[in-house]
């Protein structure tokens, strides 16, 4: 997956439709203002038609799978389709590439143990030190077992460093794991180089995209990667985590599975009885998504649509970052947007006021901000942020106008000043 076309992309896509009506959670006020969710990097808004999704199955198919009864054969189709949606978004060969879970961090803890049970004592594992802790525990767990993991390093800007990374990579590497985009900090990795120091050493490449999926179009067979993780309720859909694996993958690991669980991919991971009526609102998130995009196919029309997403984001994270560096005493944190790919996500600091209070106070006057790590605990103390309480982090979303950033940057000033 090379970085270098996404400037002109972004330059192209700045434009989207306002279908800010489609979100009723956007109707909210506090303290007679109307909120302005820029906390999308925790979890988007949803819009009705995810909503409605949810509501038809269970009003018309609340039922459980290979019954011999009509709505449980609609589970059953209904399922098929969103692997088949899912599989569209990521670019997959097909629906037997793609399982669901209850999220993605209890995915990556079935991955982890089904790979120990094939890693034998000195094995190696690459992880990275600017992961989401999801990315990251499971696989400090192998340790264990005698499994060497690795981490590479991370520098001051926020970015991996590369010569430390094809350090770490050697030949009792077995898996490479590392993420697409950080939630932290906006950076977004050279999965490129990730892919090419796993296949130089015959390791497995696993991607974490649950930052990158909202915001960029995927192709994991572009990309070349063995194993993917994210989550709908990033990308406007409820709470389920998704895997795709390389096609006949998941049949050479061993995960925990009951003996009567289907044991082919890609149900062999996916343990009890899935949420269906979230599942479905996994398909309709996907579907949503298509309509921002054109093209003469469901695929198309959905790299369309990120591209055009992913350019009305940018341009107002670009707003809100330079306009965060224009004000005394807040330090931005993270890469510039001078890089070819960047998340829509901007993290800073304010001199004398802990991320808390700074969230706090832009809380009261209804500006949705985070606080803290957000698991990205690891990079926080590497850059010296975590003992002082982590970071302020706003994230742009589909739905977010330049009034929301004009607001952050407006209250941030006021409460820069006032610390003087």
């Amino acid at each position: 997956m090379d970085t270098a076309p996404v400037m002109e992309t972004v330059s192209r896509w700045v434009q989207i439709p306002d279908r800010r009506g489609d979100f009723p959670s956007l109707l909210r006020t506090h303290n007679g203002k109307t909120l302005a969710y820029l906390d999308g990097p925790a979890g988007t808004q949803v819009p009705q038609q995810v909503i409605d999704a949810i509501t038809q199955y269970y009003s018309s198919c609340n039922a459980n799978t290979h019954g011999r009864f009509p709505t449980a054969a609609e589970s059953d189709r209904m399922l098929d389709a969103a692997r088949g949606a899912v599989a569209h978004f990521l670019g997959a060969r097909g629906p037997a590439c793609i399982s669901f879970g209850a999220n993605m961090t209890t995915l990556a803890y079935a991955l982890a143990r089904a790979f120990a049970r094939g890693l034998r004592p000195g094995d190696e594992v690459v992880i990275t030190q600017l992961d989401h802790e999801a990315n990251r525990g499971p696989w400090l767990s192998l340790a264990e077992r005698g499994i060497v993991v690795r981490e590479v390093a991370l520098r001051k800007d926020a970015t991996l460093d590369e010569e430390d990374f094809a350090r770490a990579v050697g030949p009792r590497t077995r898996l490479v794991a590392v993420g697409m985009a950080s939630n932290a900090f906006g950076t977004v990795n050279n999965i490129a180089l990730a892919r090419d120091l796993a296949r130089g050493a015959g390791a497995l490449l696993l991607v974490d995209a649950v930052h990158y999926a909202p915001h960029f179009p995927l192709d994991v067979r572009g990309a070349d990667v063995d194993l993917l993780l994210c989550s709908a309720y990033k990308f406007y859909g409820p709470h389920v985590g998704i895997l795709y694996a390389r096609e006949g993958l998941l049949d050479t690991l061993e995960p925990d599975r009951l003996r009567v669980q289907d044991q082919r991919g890609p149900w062999r991971i996916e343990t009890g009885t899935l949420n269906h009526a979230a599942i479905a609102g996994v398909a309709a998130a996907v579907e949503y998504i298509a309509t921002f995009g054109s093209g003469a196919d469901f695929r198309s029309r959905i790299v369309s649509a990120m591209e055009a997403i992913g350019g009305h984001e940018h341009r107002l994270a670009r707003l809100l970052y330079e306009g965060l560096l224009g004000i005394d005493h807040v330090t931005v944190h993270g890469p510039t947007f001078d890089v070819p790919r960047r998340a829509p996500t901007v993290s800073f600091t304010v001199d004398g006021m802990t991320a808390a209070g700074v969230s706090g106070r832009l809380g009261a006057r209804g500006i949705c901000t985070w606080d803290g790590n957000f698991y990205a605990v690891r990079p926080m103390e590497v850059l010296g942020l975590e003992a002082g309480g982590g970071v302020t982090r706003a994230g742009v979303s589909l739905y977010n106008s330049d009034e929301d950033v004009a607001r952050l940057l407006a209250e941030v000033r006021d409460i820069a000043r006032g610390r003087e």
